[in-house]
């Protein structure tokens, strides 16, 4: 099968993004890690398949494919890309109402350039992510290495842990980051975040993303870090994020209201291959 495919990236955050064949045959796990290869493939943090929308009112269905081939729910730098493209297709700058596994999601193509999209309200219920814990709380401890942390844990469609620390340059994201990923707490693995706060209206970030490994950028990453900060006191309502690969912005009013993500998403290039 010969793939066509656009190429995009979201601050280093990187994707291929290919419409569903005809008889809806994607490729397995082992092909999706293949592809994603920066050396024999593609190269992609994550692909993001492209399907007629399943409900009325939606511009499109995306499914979100890691670089090790596993599914996942959400991908917030993923989820600007695809407005991007769909708006390109269509030479509109309005508003797109995108559908996923995830949940609903709207978007919108700012007078500067830069994407902005609905990420919904955070949820701190800890069975939504899942995450194994006798209740709700704004902080959990967790013993990973022989140590002891403290975790914010939040579902934006996927699940964050968020951990707070002094330099985003020395924190143990090599170690910890996979070590938590796979704790037995997230039945379902989670994303973790390596959170320092510069000001209330400042954070530097890097993220382990679930199955991918620490990438330049995790949209719905920056979203949990700002959301468990938020609800911690030490964020204001607008948050300038910045992660290995640039700058994001999130904003959020507060408990019970959506939660927004903007920054720049761009067409990198387009391709085919055979797979």
């Amino acid at each position: 099968m010969l793939l066509s495919f656009t190429k995009m990236q979201g601050v280093g955050n990187d994707f291929i993004v290919f419409d569903a064949p005809a008889d809806a045959h994607l490729p397995d796990a082992a092909t999706f890690r293949k592809l994603a290869d920066r050396r024999t493939g593609i190269g992609f943090d994550q692909a993001l398949v492209l399907q007629p929308p399943r409900q009325p009112g939606t511009d499109v269905f995306y499914r979100i494919f890691n670089a090790d081939g596993s599914e996942v729910e959400q991908c917030g730098n993923g989820a600007r890309c695809i407005a991007r493209l769909v708006s390109n297709r269509r030479a509109s700058t309005g508003g797109l109402r995108m559908d996923s596994l995830g949940g609903l999601v709207n978007a919108r193509i700012r007078d500067d350039g830069l994407v902005s999209v609905d990420m919904g309200v955070p949820n701190f219920d800890p069975q939504s992510l899942p995450f194994v814990a006798d209740r709700e709380a704004d902080l959990y401890p967790i013993e990973v290495l022989g140590q002891r942390f403290e975790i914010g844990a939040v579902s934006m469609g996927n699940p964050h842990a968020v951990l707070r620390v002094p330099s985003v340059a020395g924190a143990p994201v090599d170690s910890v980051g996979p070590a938590m990923e796979n704790h037995p707490r997230f039945p379902k693995r989670a994303n973790i975040g390596f959170m320092e706060v510069v000001d209330n209206g400042h954070i530097r970030l890097r993220v382990f993303e679930r199955g991918v490994g620490e990438t330049l950028a995790c949209g719905t990453g920056a979203c949990g870090a700002v959301a468990v900060g938020r609800r911690l006191g030490l964020l204001g309502p607008s948050v300038q994020v910045d992660l290995p690969g640039g700058r994001l912005t999130v904003e959020w009013e507060g408990p019970g209201q959506p939660l927004w993500l903007t920054g720049p998403a761009e067409k990198v290039f387009e391709g085919k291959i055979e797979v």
